[in-house]
This record gives structure tokens, sequence and C-alpha cells, in this order.
């Protein structure tokens, strides 16, 4: 039934534009210089002219993050549902090259070489890309909406075809299949504690199955975020992305990034609005971590608990109809 899950979904959908936009004045900053200059984010506010990543955007304007995330989702969904790399890749490329990326301080270093790779007429399964950044997993959450937990390989497998136009390392497929795992376990209805239970072993399955770099263990970082997010109970906001930035860090990096989005999901207990909040406050790779922080939030609780003036100012900003992405995501993960 097309209504199944689709509040969850919507609200994965809606989290991620949210996380991302809120997150976008302060992207790159260290958040010394964050607090400086804004005091404390909580609406969205335009690129400043300042920020030289950020300086093009509106209040409200969510950036390469959820661009990639919407050319993923068109790419699944025209694919009925299939998880095809090469028509992946031609979404990104054709969003790169609309907007003049590949000239232009947005795309990722790793997303860069890949794609220019491919340009060049090199073969995905020929590329090797193995960049350890996240550009991957800010751009899953769709997939999770759509993928079902109940074989676990089977998701993996699927994480790791959608990452590999630009990401083929261990550590980016596990950062990226534990998103899409959180947020696909929400959309069925699992407690947060469940989903973080069982976190470690799906990052470890996806980043022991092909070694290829010397990262550390995804898994272990993950439960360290959480010891520090339980630790935190109590703090004020301030102290508590404080502690997040300075021990398990905030960069663009998967081994951080992941880590810190999803310690601040179990920090704002699922809470959307506030998940949002912290991760543009928390400084370093703010969008991107608020992206896929704030898409598990989202389906954690649904659209409905995104301040409706927040959704209706991404609609009006971005003139991206999520609710119809929603319908078919919904209509794909539940037909029968």
């Amino acid at each position: 039934m097309i209504s199944k899950g689709y509040q969850s979904i919507l609200g994965a959908l809606y989290g991620q534009a949210a996380g991302d936009a809120m997150g976008m004045p302060s992207e790159l900053w260290p958040q010394r210089q964050v607090r400086a200059f804004f005091g404390w984010i909580d609406d969205f506010l335009p690129g400043p002219a300042e920020n030289f990543a950020a300086s093009e955007f509106a209040a409200g304007e969510f950036t390469d993050d959820t661009q990639q995330a919407i050319a993923l989702m068109d790419a699944l969904i025209a694919a009925d549902g299939a998880v095809e790399p090469e028509r992946i890749a031609d979404n990104i490329i054709a969003w790169a090259e609309r907007i003049d990326a590949f000239n232009k301080n947005i795309l990722g270093p790793s997303s860069k070489a890949a794609l220019r790779a491919i340009l060049s007429g090199q073969s995905i399964d020929s590329l090797g890309a193995n960049g350890v950044t996240n550009g991957a997993a800010m751009r899953v959450a769709p997939l999770g909406c759509l993928l079902s937990s109940q074989d676990r390989a089977a998701f993996v497998q699927a994480v790791r075809l959608s990452c590999s136009p630009t990401h083929q390392s261990d550590i980016a497929v596990a950062g990226a299949a534990a998103i899409a795992w959180a947020v696909s376990r929400a959309v069925e209805g699992a407690a947060w504690s469940d989903i973080k239970a069982e976190l470690p072993a799906v990052a470890d399955l996806a980043q022991l199955e092909r070694v290829t770099t010397f990262s550390p263990l995804l898994s272990r970082r993950l439960a360290w975020g959480f010891e520090l997010a339980e630790g935190l109970r109590g703090q004020d906001d301030a102290a508590l992305v404080a502690e997040l930035y300075q021990t398990l860090g905030a960069g663009m990096d998967t081994i951080e990034s992941v880590p810190a989005a999803l310690a601040l999901v179990d920090c704002a207990q699922g809470d959307p609005r506030r998940c949002a909040v912290l991760a543009a406050n928390l400084g370093g790779d703010t969008d991107t971590i608020g992206a896929m922080a704030t898409a598990v939030c989202g389906a954690l609780q649904g659209a409905d608990a995104l301040p409706a003036a927040w959704r209706e100012r991404i609609r009006d900003v971005n003139g991206v109809d999520f609710e119809s992405y929603a319908r078919a995501l919904c209509a794909l993960r539940f037909r029968g």
C-alpha cells in the first residue's frame, strides 16, 4: 500500500535537505570561526560572502549533498528500483555539468577524480576509486528509503553499487552502508536503540568484505561516538558539539563524518529539528554531516517532525517536489 512508510520516507528526504541547507552557511569553517561569526545558528541563513564554499547560496538552499541524492533518486526511480551504476554516474555527471561543478568548488576530490575518469572513457569497474571521503554516504539516504533490510548481504551489495561511480574504498562503502541501514530500519519502524545496536555489524560487513585501505574500523568509531553521546546527556548544546568536534572530528573523511552524524542522531534523540541545528553549529563539514544525520532523524520521526515552515522554505527555494519522490520510493519499496 502506497501510504505505508510514506511519512518516514518523506521525513528522510526533507531531513536530508534541511540538515544540508541549515549547515550550508558554516560549512568547512572551524568551530571557533562558526561561533565567532554566527553566534548560534538556529534557522536557515544565506551563505555569507566570507565563506567561499557557501557564498552563492540563498537561505534554505541545499548543496551538492542533496543535489546528488536527487540524482541517485532519479536513477533508482527510472530503473524501477534497480541500482545501476552507469545510470547513477550519468545523472551525477549531467548535474555536475549543468552547474559547472567541475570548475567550481563543489565536487569533492574523490568524486571529481572518478567522474573525470568516467568522462574520459574509463569503465566504473576499472576505476578503483579509493577515496575515503564522504561523497557516497552523503547521497545514499534515498537508497535506504528504497531497500529492505531483510537480506543484509544484498543490502550491502546494493549500497556498494550505488557508491561505485565515485567511491569504491572499504571505508566509503561502510559509511554509506551505515547511513542507508539507519534510514532503512527507521522506515521499517525499528527503534533507534535497536538500530544503534545493529550498525557496527553492518559497518564491519561492508568494510571487511573488500579491504582496500588502512582505515580504522568504522564500527569502533561508531561505538565510540555512541559512548560519547551517552556521556553528553544533560550537557548544553554548545558543550555537546564542542566535545564531538574535538574528539570524533567533523572533517570530510568518512571515518570522522559518519560517526559524528550518527552520534548527533543519538544526542538529538532522533529529533530532526534539533539535529539540524546541532550539525550546523558543529563546524567542519556541517552541511554533509547535517544531511546524513537529519535524514536519519527524519526517517525515525517522519516529515511532520520537521517544522512546516522549514518544509515550505525548502520547497520554495529549491523547487523540488519531495512529496512526489516519496510516493515513488514508497511505491517501489512496498509493491506487492
